[in-house]
């Protein structure tokens, strides 16, 4: 296994600072503190703000080629370092081994898809003779940056969720200042020694600045910065959002996404993804599979192979390579959430398997079914091993509890009626729908976030630099 450094530091204005060591980092199996980081005080994230402003004209300024390079030289840098990153996302997030093997693999294609879309920023030309007054008029138009942009990523996915902000702000050309989860900070660091390489950039293109969430209140209300992007809990993001002034927002936030199993689905075919989604990295992934909706005619049938399989479920130490299901983030996220799996069944509910709690976050793969309607279980974000399962007859019914959440992010639907498919596709209020497999789905260069409680905008490189860019118009007189 590769050897962390006891401690690291932040990264202002595009360098290594080590003002302090005042972060602690735990390994989330031991408990014990694994590295310290350099946190940011309100001084250092003004002037990261400065710097950007400084900035923006220079990287506005960068050629295609030149940010292409950037983002190729991260490519190359993040498979070197491969190992290093996998094993930093274990210890610090609990994340079992090939699972953080495979978020390396989608930050590296995620700046490899930035790289693609950075000499991709098309524009248009427009007639605008649609009557005789703009006879002989044309418009042009093209994107241009936002401007600094301000950047707040989550503890489950430390390094694609990270990298789905700074990737696609080299393409367009904005500055930025991220602030790392607390918890999990040391990929985003990591990235930030990768970017220090880049002498192309100029000073000031970005700061990396762990800070504690009072200190961070300048990411959200400084109005110097022209855009905010924030992924994490509901709660939080739309406070930010309340608070953001005039700058433009996108949020990614909660889930607690559904699965339809329908009576022609290949059940075998299912069951593997279905246990995959909703216990995979300890269920805390915002499109985990919280809800199990099934066909009446197979729920007895496909209940009884997911509690078959989900006590095979290998618990333990996530550097261990047989390792399915590692540590909740932390034991306060786990009394959480096992509170409300005995709230479940106090009110009546099943509990199929799992259930249990050890070393204060280790939380079992855990079913229940006939969870009471109203119950936290069923409605609320597990963010954690848990998931409800349903029974349905009527597959406009099915449709209906998808859409009754309040959170819309993506939805799933194991079938092999056409009709279906479409007619999910117009009815459910959700950002997408990922039909023969789980809702936990997402491939890199897709548009992806949610509607309702789940936030506004949308994620995939092309559709983050459309946020983080200003059309500006051009019209010319010809006659």
């Amino acid at each position: 296994m590769p050897t962390l450094k006891d401690t690291y530091p932040l990264y202002l204005n595009n360098r290594a600072e080590q003002p302090n060591a005042d972060l602690e980092v735990t390994d989330k199996y031991t408990g014990e503190v694994a590295f310290r980081v350099a946190l940011a005080d309100p001084e250092t994230i003004d002037r990261a703000i400065v710097g950007n402003v400084e900035a923006a004209e220079a990287m506005a300024r960068l050629a295609s080629y030149e940010k292409q390079d950037v983002l190729m030289h991260c490519v190359r840098r993040f498979q070197e370092r491969f190992d290093e990153l996998a094993y930093a996302l274990c210890v610090e997030a609990g994340k079992p081994i090939k699972d953080s093997e495979g978020e390396v693999t989608r930050l590296i294609d995620t700046f490899r898809i930035a790289a693609e879309e950075a000499v991709r920023n098309y524009g248009e030309v427009m007639p605008l003779d649609i009557s005789e007054r703009a006879r002989g008029y044309q418009s042009m138009w093209k994107r241009y940056p936002i401007g600094p942009c301000s950047f707040i990523s989550p503890f489950n996915f430390p390094l694609n969720l990270a990298a789905h902000k700074i990737a696609p702000a080299i393409a367009m050309g904005c500055p930025f200042i991220i602030k790392p989860a607390s918890k999990t900070p040391l990929g985003t660091i990591i990235m930030g020694e990768v970017l220090a390489e880049c002498d192309v950039l100029p000073k000031g293109a970005f700061s990396v600045l762990p800070a504690s969430r009072d200190g961070a209140d300048l990411f959200t209300t400084d109005e110097r910065l022209k855009l905010l992007s924030f992924t994490g809990s509901p709660g939080v993001g739309w406070d930010l959002k309340a608070r953001c002034g005039k700058k433009k927002v996108v949020l990614e936030l909660g889930g607690n996404a559904a699965v339809i199993i329908d009576e022609d689905a290949d059940l075998d075919d299912a069951l593997e993804r279905v246990i995959f989604g909703a216990f995979y990295q300890s269920g805390q992934s915002c499109i985990g599979v919280q809800r199990i909706i099934i066909h009446e005619k197979v729920y007895d049938r496909f209940r009884d192979m997911l509690v078959d399989k989900a006590k095979t479920l290998v618990a333990g130490d996530p550097k261990d390579r047989e390792t399915f299901i590692g540590p909740m983030i932390s034991n306060g996220e786990a009394s959480r959430l096992k509170g409300w799996i005995d709230e479940a069944v106090e009110g009546g509910a099943d509990l199929l398997c799992g259930g249990g709690l050890s070393r204060g976050n280790m939380l079992e793969a855990t079913l229940l079914e006939n969870v009471h309607r109203d119950a936290k279980a069923l409605n609320e974000e597990a963010f954690g091993p848990l998931a409800v399962l349903q029974k349905f007859s009527d597959f406009d019914a099915a449709l209906d509890e998808v859409n009754r959440s309040v959170f819309g992010l993506q939805a799933g639907i194991f079938t092999r009626d056409l009709f279906k498919m479409f007619e999910a596709w117009d009815r459910l209020d959700v950002g997408g729908i990922v039909i023969n497999d789980v809702p936990s789905y997402r491939v890199d260069n897709m548009p992806y976030g949610g509607v309702k409680d789940s936030g506004i905008g949308r994620e995939g490189i092309r559709f983050a630099m459309e946020d983080m860019s200003e059309i500006r118009n051009l019209v010319v007189r010809r006659t």
